[in-house]
């Protein structure tokens, strides 16, 4: 039944108001374009879509964070997250064979970054591997000293004397790569307990909300192609509905620059044009961006006689982040075709069993969403053509990129904000909003034509406007496909 004097609008969150008489407001206007299958009009007036063949298909290309994101208001300039860092301790570093010193310590999820101070402890036992002139070697070791600074440290092998009595190392190596993880700890009898604690580890991430506008505009003479519906609701209810193919194409283009610019958006560098040349213009991170800064970017993956190790190759990554165990594929048309010409030529018992958690574990669900699902490994993947990537008018113009695959589900993170751990989405939008103004989307209308009344201008003028930006949480966990 629908609701006192409102009937179901352009999307889920808004309602549509019919006016008594024929005013055009933000409020009575039908959207066509709605895809969220709850449009007025595409319920009760399907008839209204023949008066035009789309010549280029289902034009719009919003539907990615439609599918895999959500949308959340926030009250600041900027959204501020926080996320642990690894469980256990490992680093990469240069030892010193003779003496065991190990310096040049690196994060071993930045080994290209700077020297940061390490969490080892005296006691800790460790697994290293030392690369040497012959090769290779694996061995335990334990850690004698540490440094005040903890920029250094020193480890004693159990093996052999020194790092340089094993075959593989030549004696007076300084300068060896060594990549070690703590495993535990050991100490005498009677000893004093470990010294110090490992803090929690974390990482902070900042993005700052950009606004994104738009406006259409048509003159008294021509506000002829309105089309007035009168409706009546079950309450008894009367009322006029509008709309405008025109200005229901700028919306349409408008929701899709929404989109697109939570995607394709960069961060305004120092020094840079755009920021030399407004103050105010600041960018945002993009999901892109945010993928090559954070994530991982892999190239020449899905050409064309691709085999099936190069998929397990990702597996073998992802193995290293999180392990999420289901993942979104969002691929070009010739990307999507080489995995099924992969999955072609696999027993149909090694790709099946695939669990459709992201949608309701209904088969059914996830194909009328377009999507299919296989699985490999201890992984399920939903693989589905991404149009923004195949369209000449959008990605498909310019190419040099392949796809994207984004975890499902969610993932914990400290929110500074509200100062506690919550659970979001790894993927989702933060918009701005008071108690006085949602800025998610909100559009509105000047001039003097069709009741608004605002301006001496014999026009009727609607603004869109949004003020938003992209939180990527987890972005190792990501994949960009790049050609």
């Amino acid at each position: 039944m629908a609701n006192n004097n409102t009937f179901t609008g352009p999307g889920a969150s808004s309602l549509v108001s019919p006016a008594s008489n024929k005013v055009t407001l933000a409020s009575n206007y039908l959207n066509f374009h709605g895809t969220d299958g709850k449009n007025w009009s595409q319920q009760f007036l399907p008839e209204l879509y023949a008066q035009e063949v789309e010549r280029y298909g289902n034009r719009s290309v919003s539907s990615f964070l439609r599918m895999v994101g959500a949308e959340m208001p926030m009250a600041s300039d900027q959204v501020i997250w926080s996320e642990q860092g690894r469980l256990h301790l490992a680093y990469k570093g240069t030892i010193n064979c003779t003496n065991g010193a190990v310096t040049a310590i690196k994060d071993i999820d930045n080994e290209s970054g700077s020297s940061i101070a390490h969490s080892v402890r005296v006691g800790a036992t460790v697994v290293a591997s030392i690369v040497g002139g012959a090769g290779t070697v694996v061995v335990k070791a334990k850690c004698s000293a540490v440094a005040a600074d903890n920029l250094s440290l020193t480890l004693l092998p159990y093996g052999a004397e020194n790092f340089d009595d094993l075959a593989t190392l030549a004696s007076g190596d300084t300068a060896v790569v060594i990549r070690f993880f703590v495993y535990g700890s050991e100490f005498g009898k009677g000893s004093d307990s470990m010294t110090e604690a490992v803090e929690p580890n974390f990482k902070s991430f900042t993005n700052r909300p950009i606004i994104i506008k738009d406006h259409f505009e048509v003159s008294g003479s021509d506000t002829a192609q309105i089309g007035w519906v009168e409706v009546s609701g079950e309450a008894g209810q009367t009322g006029y509905l509008w709309y405008m193919k025109a200005e229901g194409d700028t919306r349409v283009r408008f929701e899709d620059y929404l989109e697109m610019s939570m995607i394709e958006a960069e961060k305004a560098a120092t020094g840079s044009g755009t920021a030399a040349s407004d103050v105010a213009v600041q960018g945002t991170e993009g999901l892109l961006s945010a993928i090559g800064d954070r994530g991982i970017v892999a190239t020449n993956q899905f050409d064309s006689g691709a085999v099936l190790s190069e998929f397990d190759d990702l597996l073998k990554e992802l193995d290293k982040q999180g392990a999420i165990e289901e993942n979104m594929l969002f691929l070009n048309r010739d990307a999507n075709l080489v995995i099924d010409d992969l999955l072609a030529g696999l027993n149909p018992g090694i790709t099946g069993g695939v669990n459709f958690g992201v949608f309701e574990n209904s088969a059914d669900m996830a194909l009328n969403l377009g999507f299919s699902g296989f699985r490999r490994g201890s992984y399920d993947f939903y693989k589905t053509d991404w149009k923004y990537l195949n369209d000449k008018s959008t990605r498909g113009l310019v190419g040099g990129l392949k796809g994207l695959l984004v975890p499902a589900g969610t993932s914990s993170v400290y929110d500074q904000m509200l100062g506690k751990n919550v659970r979001r989405p790894f993927l989702h939008v933060r918009y701005r909003a008071s108690e006085t103004d949602d800025r998610r989307m909100k559009s509105w209308i000047t001039g003097s034509v069709g009741g608004a009344s605002t301006t001496g201008k014999d026009i009727m003028e609607v603004h869109y406007l949004s003020e938003r930006c992209l939180v990527v949480q987890a972005a190792n966990n990501f994949i960009r496909f790049d050609s």
